[in-house]
């Protein structure tokens, strides 16, 4: 008796399996479709306040054509390489670009190499997402400046006859610019006395147009254009670094992410950091085990009245005792992962459980969550000028003959004394030749490092410094210590390249195409669907159901692969679409010739998918064995097409053979043999 039970529970009956792979069917659909509109599951969540976890939002990646972007065509100068080097050499540029544009987290870039038939090389770069064609050339064509500079007593002071010249100046650019608002202020139209009388020159010809900025983006104009309401101009001059500016607030929103359409978040928050021996630097001699249990005890008293008391008495943060481990407003990317998404996900005036981090464990309170606001500006500037403007660029650091050119690795590190992420650098030994002669000479004073031009440190040197290692120390969080150790390993291009062509596709043009593409394909599924329904009846609405769960596992695939989806690649999935109809087609026709045999149904069934099966396999192989070679041999959007097209036929030959035949032998049964009509068969078939 107990041997007949426990066969039935581990030897189920060939229904009870079609039910367990129906259910392991319906697990494997509800995963994809958390995985392709997370975005509304989470909506959901938050809105009906449901006891659920919140499910990682993946974004579609979309191509250039799509998503707007960047088309550049650089040729490389190869006269100085020899000819059987040329190949490799080129190669080598495009390694470098690619490692460049990967650094700014850039959608699939695509970079290939192509060569004319006089023999010339040039490099094709395709930037999604990229619309500053300026900002993308010097992505791509500098290197990045690493710059050693010692203190310099050298700086020249404005003559009366110079500081009189100063001021006639500033005081006329402040009459202009008092007149240009006289202008706007009796009803002018702003964008045609941008372009008349605007200083700017990256706006002047687009009427003044800044576009949608941030605080982020440009502090000073953003903060004057706070106090200005949406659609009016500034009454009064505004004054910034660069002149007088008269701006016009078109509009105010709140930013949105484009592919998920959530409003982005800014949080406020403190935290209580404690570390344990195991990290470097840290002092407290505790092992990680008895950091948690202390933590959590901490965690069991923490109150938001309380909390900066407890971080001040507990926090092993240098400084935590001044500031009460406050960590002001900041927004995603600003915070290593597990810190940044425990609290964005806590509600507003909660303390977290135990966080841990490569920094020890932490808890958190977030103060305050906002949303972060956006403004469409334009603007006119009256440029004034400043006292460097005569003197010509006046420094306090003189350069040394120690540059990026020297440099041998860089890598991330830690600071041993707060944990706060740092860059170390290693050069050659002609560089740590002459890194050990600048510090000899400016012992007590300072060294500063710079970036591009920019001051990104300026350490007090204590002592002569050998062996060739320096440390850049600043206010980077991991995230841009990571990307000025990429850009400065990237390293040089291996040949000069000159730009040829250069091409900016406007996203519009992208909302157009995805618009018609989903028309089109919601139109074509429908037609697809009606023909199906109307024509092979039950077996029909059963290729439909499965069809759906064919789309919904396609797109999961698409966002986990991830495929970058261009117009090519949605014709791909398309195409794939109809690839898995016409497995149903093959397969139905099997069926309902086996039931016009005279068959039973379950037998029709299993004969008609294990008799379609040779004719799908052989034409779906072949088709992938297509797509493989294009993937292999080809670059740009006729790839793009054979990966959807290879990744749709793989899933479409797993909803033929599995889905739809499970669903087909979920309904099968007395009534359907009964009732053959509805698969398309007359009732008393010729046998």
């Amino acid at each position: 008796m107990q041997e007949n039970i426990l066969q039935k529970i581990f030897q189920p009956s060939a229904r009870g399996k079609v039910r367990w792979v129906f259910v392991l069917i319906m697990i494997l659909v509800f995963a994809a479709s958390l995985v392709d509109a997370g975005q509304y599951y989470n909506k959901a969540v938050d809105k009906f306040n449901l006891p659920l976890p919140h499910t990682k939002e993946i974004p579609f990646r979309l191509g250039l054509d799509l998503l707007g972007g960047t088309h550049l065509v650089y040729q490389a100068d190869v006269s100085a390489i020899e000819d059987k080097d040329r190949d490799s050499a080129v190669e080598g540029v495009r390694d470098v670009i690619e490692r460049r544009v990967n650094i700014f987290g850039v959608s699939e870039p695509i970079v290939q190499v192509n060569k004319t038939v006089d023999g010339d090389y040039r490099v094709i770069v395709e930037l999604a997402g990229v619309k500053n064609v300026d900002e993308a050339i010097k992505m791509i064509g500098e290197t990045p400046l690493l710059e050693f500079k010692e203190e310099s007593a050298e700086t020249r002071e404005l003559t009366e006859e110079e500081k009189n010249q100063l001021n006639q100046f500033n005081m006329s650019a402040e009459k202009r610019a008092e007149e240009i608002l006289g202008k706007v202020l009796s009803g002018g139209d702003f964008s045609a006395l941008a372009k008349e009388f605007s200083e700017d020159s990256a706006t002047k010809d687009t009427g003044g147009d800044l576009g949608w900025i941030t605080e982020k983006d440009n502090p000073e104009i953003f903060n004057l254009a706070k106090g200005i309401a949406a659609g009016k101009t500034s009454a009064d001059l505004q004054r910034t670094g660069h002149g007088y500016e008269i701006i016009k607030a078109e509009e105010k929103r709140v930013k949105k992410d484009p592919f998920t359409e959530l409003e982005e978040k800014e949080v406020k928050a403190s935290h209580l950091l404690i570390c344990n021996k195991d990290i470097n630097g840290c002092e407290n001699g505790l092992t990680k085990e008895e950091v948690y249990a202390k933590i959590k005890e901490i965690k069991e008293q923490a109150t938001p009245q309380n909390f900066t008391d407890l971080v001040k008495q507990y926090s092993t943060e240098p400084g935590a005792g001044q500031i009460g481990g406050e960590l002001g407003w900041f927004g995603k990317g600003m915070m290593v992962k597990p810190f940044e998404d425990a609290v964005f996900e806590q509600k507003t005036g909660t303390i977290s459980y135990v966080v841990e981090t490569q920094f020890g464990y932490h808890l958190i309170y977030k103060q305050d969550e906002r949303s972060v606001e956006e403004y469409n500006i334009k603007h006119i500037l009256v440029k004034t000028k400043l006292a460097e403007d005569i003197t010509g660029p006046q420094s306090e650091w003189k350069i040394t003959e120690l540059t990026g050119k020297n440099l041998k690795r860089a890598a991330v590190e830690f600071n041993p004394n707060d944990n706060s992420p740092e860059v170390g650098l290693e050069f050659d030994d002609e560089g740590a030749k002459m890194f050990e002669e600048i510090t000899s000479r400016n012992v007590g004073k300072q060294v500063a490092i710079f970036l591009d031009g920019l001051p990104i440190s300026a350490p007090t040197v204590n002592e002569k410094i050998t062996g060739g290692k320096a440390v850049i120390t600043g206010k980077f969080n991991i995230k841009e210590a990571k990307l000025l150790v990429q850009r400065l390993n990237a390293g040089a291009l291996p040949v000069p390249i000159n730009l040829m062509n250069q091409q900016t596709v406007g996203a519009s043009l992208g909302q157009k195409s995805i618009n018609n593409s989903l028309r089109a394909g919601v139109i074509g599924l429908i037609l697809v669907a009606l023909f199906m329904i109307i024509y092979y009846r039950l077996p029909g609405l059963l290729a439909v159901l499965a069809l759906s769960v064919y789309g919904i596992l396609v797109l999961a695939v698409f966002k986990l692969w991830p495929v970058t989806l261009t117009l090519s690649g949605l014709a791909g999935f398309i195409l794939s679409i109809g690839m898995a109809v016409d497995a149903n087609v093959l397969i139905f026709e099997r069926v309902k010739e086996e039931l016009r045999f005279g068959k039973p149904l379950d037998n029709a069934i299993e004969e008609g998918f294990t008799r379609a099966w040779p004719s799908i396999r052989d034409g779906n192989f072949s088709t992938l064995i297509t797509c493989f070679i294009l993937i292999q041999f080809t670059t740009g959007t006729v790839k793009g097409f054979a990966i959807t097209l290879g990744l749709g036929i793989i899933v479409s030959m797993f909803s033929a053979i599995v889905i739809t035949k499970n669903f087909f032998k979920l309904i099968e049964g007395e009534w359907l043999e009964k009732n053959k009509w509805l698969i398309g068969v007359a009732k008393n078939p010729k046998s």
